[in-house]
């Protein structure tokens, strides 16, 4: 597979930048605690599907404090109808533990601090900063991985690999990229049938067409 030159990734990013310039997650939330949540829920599930399990969920436990002293059962309750429940009900109450007992109720800003949290490793961690504080950082998911690939971009074999070729490559404005890049992906270049002719506006920098997923 060919792979995009830096002429290309230039232009690449400029028309990234300016098509997806206000992009903002589509995970509802109102606060860091709920988008942390949010996020962790949001694992090898869709967005659409996070959204419809919050709203009970936040109203349920609206705090650190009461999801740290949640039922098990009743949080496994009220989010079964996303993948891995069991795992994430669990992870969930601990982060709420470890954010009442070591940062006070509040949800650390802070890279390594957040990786300390039930559930959050770096993508998470990632996802969190770039949404709500518009850290210069980069997160792969499977639609950025998949863009990256079609565009040339990475020929890498896992996420975490793809994450530092972007950075490498982008430098600057990664927090909009990813968010252009994960909206793209998920509308246009889509995984089955991309809209490559009716709707795709990178069309001209593709490389290929392939189904790439991280191993």
């Amino acid at each position: 597979m060919k792979k995009a030159t830096k002429k290309e990734i230039e232009a690449l990013k400029s028309t990234l930048l300016e098509r997806y310039s206000e992009a903002v997650t589509e995970l509802s939330y109102t606060n860091a605690f709920e988008l942390v949540i949010a996020v962790s829920l949001s694992a090898q599930c869709t967005d659409k599907r996070v959204n419809l399990i919050t709203p009970a969920l936040f109203k349920a436990f609206p705090t650190p404090k009461d999801l740290a002293n949640a039922d098990i059962e009743e949080v496994k309750r009220l989010i079964q109808s996303c993948s891995f429940f069991n795992n994430k009900a669990i992870n969930l109450i601990a982060m709420a533990k470890r954010v009442v007992e070591v940062y006070g109720g509040e949800i650390p800003l802070d890279e390594k601090e957040l990786i300390t949290l039930g559930g959050v490793g770096q993508k998470t961690a990632h996802v969190v900063l770039i949404e709500y504080t518009q850290a210069n950082l980069m997160a792969v998911d499977t639609h950025v991985f998949r863009v990256s690939h079609r565009l040339g971009l990475s020929d890498d074999v896992s996420a975490t690999a793809t994450e530092a070729t972007l950075v490498k490559k982008f430098k600057t404005n990664l927090h909009q990229l990813h968010q252009g890049l994960v909206l793209f992906g998920r509308y246009i270049c889509t995984a089955k049938n991309p809209k490559c002719d009716s709707e795709c506006f990178l069309n001209a920098f593709c490389k290929s067409k392939d189904g790439f997923k991280p191993r």
